[in-house]
């Protein structure tokens, strides 16, 4: 089938900001005409700085119900810390006070998906990922009673000497 004359297509390497954004403005207006009243694309993060510097943080959306994490980091130093478990639980927490039911997100089989199974994240599918990984796709209930919030269950590791400036504002936060 042929576009119609008037009509061209653009594939674009680096297409500008304003051009990408027509796409979920008009995906949202469709949205909004078929599901009036639903819960909006809402931008999440949560960062952990040490002074002015980012050393670890979670970024994704809240949309209609869902809590979806986009990206999350924690560099090397503060990995196995309890950071990751803290970041989660606060998205998870401000998700939960936006309406949000569940939460999804995706891993590659060399990076977490241990990690959110252990935060109560149940596989919900997988793509191959040649030549030897894989591209997991998690999901979880909020306020599941099985999994307590994430960041409740963050344990201080006893084998640190003295904490870093981060480590201790995120010690601070802890629940005991």
């Amino acid at each position: 089938m042929r576009l119609p004359s008037e009509l061209r297509l653009d594939v674009e390497d680096a297409p500008a900001e304003a051009n990408v954004e027509v796409l979920p403005n008009g995906l949202e207006a469709f949205n909004e005409s078929r599901w009036p009243g639903h819960q909006k694309w809402r931008p999440i993060a949560v960062f952990a700085r040490e002074r002015e510097t980012i050393v670890a943080g979670l970024a994704g959306e809240t949309y209609a119900g869902w809590l979806f994490i986009r990206y999350l980091w924690v560099s090397d130093v503060l990995r196995r810390k309890g950071v990751g478990r803290q970041l989660m639980g606060a998205a998870e927490r401000r998700a939960a006070e936006r309406g949000c039911h569940s939460a999804w997100v995706d891993t590659f089989s060399f990076q977490a998906p241990g990690f959110y199974q252990k935060l109560g994240y149940a596989p919900f599918g997988e793509l191959d990922y040649p030549p030897d990984f894989k591209r997991i796709f998690l999901k979880k209930r909020l306020g599941d009673p099985k999994f307590k919030s994430a960041a409740t269950k963050a344990k201080p590791d006893a084998t640190k000497s003295k904490p870093s400036a981060t480590e201790s504002k995120l010690g601070a936060t802890k629940s005991k």
